[in-house]
């Protein structure tokens, strides 16, 4: 039995048995909830590794439901949900969920959104333990402040490298513009929003040069971005 664990938060009981069927097929552990209560319930009482949330349900929108757990937990929340606008996208992004799937999905993808919320909660635990980041053949030295690009050292801005470090602390989330200019500015205005876009691109043509078939930068267009694990 994989030692992952997941809680399963749908109220829709054939999208519920979809889900856990496949769960199972792949030896996840899992537990599975319909409401919001319970969904609390269960995240307090089981610590599980990992949430795949409705939002649409009968007792509560799953937007409070990652609210209240981000009071608490950093726990991975997972989105599962019909709502595909990106507005409630960056709704569900802002209160605190990790990733947003949309429906109808394909098993493959939601598989492999949990295979990244592992190596989040791997790479999590040693960052936390450790000064030092890799990811392919970007390394950060946290505590001297310098990052490197296989053995050269990169030339960033201070900006450029708040950038590089919060996505690095978060590799494998999506972070939204508005988490994003909170975290390097203080502040979300509409120039912060137009000034990310310029330092991103700058510090992904960094990235990219040495090696342009690698993608440390996904774009998520509307939304924000994610660095991804290599």
């Amino acid at each position: 039995m994989n030692k992952f664990t997941v809680l399963v938060v749908e109220d829709d009981t054939p999208v519920r048995n979809l889900i856990t069927t496949t769960l199972k097929s792949h030896d996840y552990k899992y537990y599975s909830v319909s409401c919001g209560r319970d969904a609390l319930s269960e995240t307090a009482s089981r610590n599980p590794d990992t949430v795949l949330l409705d939002l649409g349900l009968p007792d509560m929108d799953g937007v409070e439901v990652i609210k209240s757990i981000r009071t608490w937990s950093n726990i991975p929340i997972i989105v599962i949900s019909a709502r595909s606008e990106d507005d409630e996208k960056i709704e569900a992004l802002d209160a605190g969920a990790d990733d947003y799937l949309t429906k109808p999905f394909s098993v493959e993808e939601m598989l492999a959104r949990l295979r990244v919320a592992q190596r989040r909660l791997s790479i999590a635990e040693q960052t936390s333990n450790e000064s030092v980041f890799y990811n392919g053949r970007l390394k950060i030295d946290f505590a001297s402040g310098c990052a490197f690009l296989g053995n050269e050292e990169m030339h960033l801005t201070p900006i450029e490298y708040k950038l590089l470090c919060l996505m690095a602390k978060n590799v494998g989330k999506v972070l939204t513009h508005t988490y994003i200019t909170k975290n390097v500015w203080g502040s979300s205005w509409e120039n912060d929003i137009a000034s990310l876009r310029v330092f991103m691109a700058s510090l992904r043509k960094k990235l990219e040069s040495g090696d342009e078939s690698q993608q440390y930068i996904q774009t998520h267009i509307g939304v924000g971005y994610r660095m991804m694990k290599l």
